[in-house]
Parts: structure tokens; C-alpha cells; sequence
């Protein structure tokens, strides 16, 4: 099956303290203000119109998931399939002005994604003064669904992505889509909601300004640093004050050759036997990470 979603495009997140998540965003990982009104604020770490987008809300809570397609022929494929997948359309337009064209669907589960083409993109205006750390990108979102068979179903069907990786037990899986990262969307089982959103860190020395500005704010790392084994990535993460759970991640590895590729399968599910299957530098993941759940909107 063709990949019509390429990689992440957007998050947005309902928030009750935008000023405060704005600051943070902002000061912590280094993201810019592209627009901000009485509804909304975007934030990006690059030249994107949009990465992040927070709602001005009376709750906090996850709204949608955007997953980026590249053109408007894969965002009218991947509506196409809506219906066939026991998912349905909640709207046929593009949610921000910024994307050209756009169909957000809803699974029986209440998860609300997406698929949108790329948002605007200024790619020689990447760079931009600020205390921060300086992410480089939106790399990764990890959701919770009671039923990760099911949606990582839906979601093969509707945009073509596929599974890279999987525990035997289905407490974890991820998948990726047409940028070959190792995943775009993790899975966690679990009640519908987000477990967190990650930016990506180029250099290993940004853990080292992360934790030193986390602790001008009177925070911490909630794990890490360390290096996952799916993926390869290193990471370390924090929470934001919406209350959602942030990621700083390092590149991961690619999935170059479909044919080729057998999704790994990890069957070692023992406590704390099991944890160099997880973590190429044996750290294991606290209760707070493993039990971790910022709830997604309410769909009508």
C-alpha cells in the first residue's frame, strides 16, 4: 500500500494557560509565535506557518492529530478510504489557512486526526533568535487507544501507514509513513487520549542546555536522557503546563526498503529484565512515564 501520509504536520492542544505554554514553548524548546488571535496561537520551530497550535479553551486537552500528505490528490485518496475504515469525516476543509487542503475524520474511539497537505514553509527563514534550545522539527506524536490494533488498522487503511514496531502484547507499537522515519505515531494501549508530542534535538548537546533551562523553570526531566532501542533515538522528556508530556528526541533510524523490512516483535515483556530491549543505555521507564495520559477532546 502507497504512503499518502508522508510525516507529522501539525498538534493542536486546548489550553486553559496559552500565555504560560506560549512562554514556555518559546523560552524552553525555542519555538517562535507565526500567528496568535483571540482563538488560537501557532507555534513553529523552523520556517513551518504552524507545528504546534494552541486553543484558547476552558480545559486542557488534546484536539487533533495532523498528518502531513504532499498533495492535495493523497488528502482526497485518504478521504476516499474514511468510511471503509469505520472511521467518519468531520470536515472536507483544511483546519488552518496555512495548508492548502484538508479532511479531519474521527475513529469510533474518539481520536480526531488530519490529513492535511504541507503547511506553508519558508525554508531559508529556519533559524530564529531565542533563548531556547532550539528544536528542529515536530518529529513524533505517541497516542493512547484502548484498541491499538484496531486504530493502527484504520490508519493503514485510510493513510497508507505501516507498522515498524511492535511489543507482543500490544502495550506499544509504532508506525511510519513516506519520510521513512522508524515512526511517525507510536501507540500506547490504554484509555483514548496523548501520551506525548516530541521535537526533534540535532546536536546531544541540547540535553545539556534542556535540563539547565527546565531547572530556571523550577522543572525536571521526567526520563532521560537516554537512547531508545525502536527507533534509536535519544530523548528526554518533560511536561508542559497545558499538562501535556513533551518529548525532545535525536534522529531516528529510517526504514528504507519496504520489501525488505520485517516489523520487529518484541517479546521480552519481563520487568526489569526486559529493559535493554527498550533502551540501548538500560534506563528503565519510570511508573509517571508508563502510566502518563493527557486526555483528548470530547468529539460530538
Amino acid at each position: 500500500m502507497t504512503h499518502l501520509v508522508h510525516a507529522i504536520g501539525h498538534l493542536k492542544i486546548n489550553t486553559t494557560v496559552t500565555e504560560a505554554a506560549v512562554r514556555e514553548a518559546t523560552e524552553i524548546l525555542g519555538l517562535h509565535v507565526t500567528h496568535s488571535d483571540e482563538k488560537q496561537v501557532w507555534l513553529s520551530s523552523n520556517g513551518r506557518a504552524a507545528e504546534l497550535v494552541l486553543l484558547r479553551a476552558n480545559e486542557n486537552s488534546t484536539h487533533t492529530i495532523g498528518l502531513e500528505a504532499l498533495t492535495r490528490d493523497a488528502v482526497r485518496e485518504a478521504a476516499s478510504r474514511v468510511e471503509a475504515a469505520g472511521c467518519r469525516i468531520l470536515s472536507s476543509e483544511p483546519s488552518l489557512d496555512c495548508m492548502a487542503a484538508g479532511v479531519t475524520f474521527a475513529t469510533p474511539d474518539g481520536l480526531r486526526f488530519e490529513i492535511h497537505t504541507p503547511v506553508r514553509d519558508v525554508i531559508y527563514n529556519r533559524r530564529h533568535a531565542t533563548t531556547g534550545v532550539g528544536a528542529s522539527r515536530m518529529d513524533h506524536i505517541n497516542i493512547i487507544s484502548p484498541d491499538p490494533v484496531a486504530t493502527r488498522a484504520q490508519l493503514e487503511v485510510i493513510g497508507g501507514l505501516r507498522l515498524s514496531e511492535r511489543m507482543v502484547n500490544e502495550s506499544l507499537s509504532w508506525m511510519y509513513g513516506g519520510n521513512r522515519q522508524h515512526h511517525i505515531l507510536g501507540l500506547v494501549k490504554g484509555k483514548v487520549g496523548l501520551h506525548h508530542y516530541s521535537f526533534e534535538f540535532l546536536e546531544f548537546n541540547q540535553y545539556l542546555r534542556l535540563g539547565d533551562t527546565l531547572d530556571r523553570f523550577d522543572k525536571q526531566m521526567l526520563w532521560g536522557p537516554g537512547r531508545h532501542r525502536p527507533g534509536d533515538n535519544t530523548y528526554a522528556y518533560y511536561t508542559d503546563p497545558s499538562g501535556a508530556m513533551v518529548e525532545c528526541s535525536g534522529s531516528m533510524a529510517l526504514i528504507a526498503d519496504d520489501a525488505a523490512f520485517t516489523p520487529n516483535v518484541i517479546t521480552n515483556l519481563a520487568r526489569p529484565g526486559n529493559v535493554r530491549d527498550m533502551n540501548v543505555w538500560g534506563t528503565p521507564a519510570p511508573l509517571e512515564w508508563r502510566e502518563f495520559h493527557f486526555p483528548f477532546a470530547s468529539i460530538d
